[in-house]
Formats: C-alpha cells, structure tokens, sequence
C-alpha cells in the first residue's frame, strides 16, 4: 500500500501489558490478546489506520520521549492502543507504546 515493509514493535509500557496479558489464562485477556493481534496484523498494511490524535493533545510524559504523532485504537473491553509512526527510506516503523484499559486512558490523558 505505501510501498514499504511495515514493521509492528511493541515497547515499553505496551510489552509489558502485552506479556502481561500472554501470561493470563481467563476470557479478558484471551479476547484483548485476539484484538491486539488482530489490529496488529490490520497496522502492517495500513499504519494509519488509528484515530489521529491531535498534537496539542498528546500527554507531556509522551512528549517527552519525542513522539511526534500519536494514534489511538480502540480494542475489546473498552481497551486502547496507542501508537506512534516513524519513517525511514526502506520501511515504516509502528512502535505501540501504550495497551491500557479505559481508566488508565483517561489517566494517562487527564480525563476525569
């Protein structure tokens, strides 16, 4: 579609969920797992797949580790996904930075 590979990475904060939830045996986290494979497979070949989320609205602390674009995905069980796209001449780089539940979402983004 872009003409490039498309690499998925999870990282930080969305490995540890991702393990976390790998580690689990109940219904949640097998239908979360499902999702995440799921979105993740739908990323490779459309990285831009997630809602855009505007810059001025991107969390200091993501700020901070220089994400400049910041996308969101809705999973199972009110979960979310964020992500963020880097570029290079041979391929595109999706790094998954955050796997959380709603509460942690609007926490993260200081959502009351």
């Amino acid at each position: 579609m872009f003409g490039k590979e498309v690499k998925v990475f999870m990282k930080g904060q969305a490995k540890e969920s991702y393990l976390s939830l790998k580690n689990r045996n109940d219904k949640e986290a097998q239908i979360l797992l499902k999702s995440i494979n799921r979105v993740t497979e739908i990323l490779k070949s459309n990285p831009q797949y997630g809602d855009p989320i505007p810059k001025r609205l991107i969390p200091n602390l993501l700020i901070k580790e220089n994400i400049q674009n910041l996308y969101r995905v809705e999973l199972s069980n009110f979960w979310r996904m964020l992500y963020t796209i880097e570029g290079t001449q041979v391929d595109i780089l999706v790094f998954v930075l955050n796997i959380m539940d709603h509460k942690e979402y609007n926490k993260l983004f200081g959502y009351k």
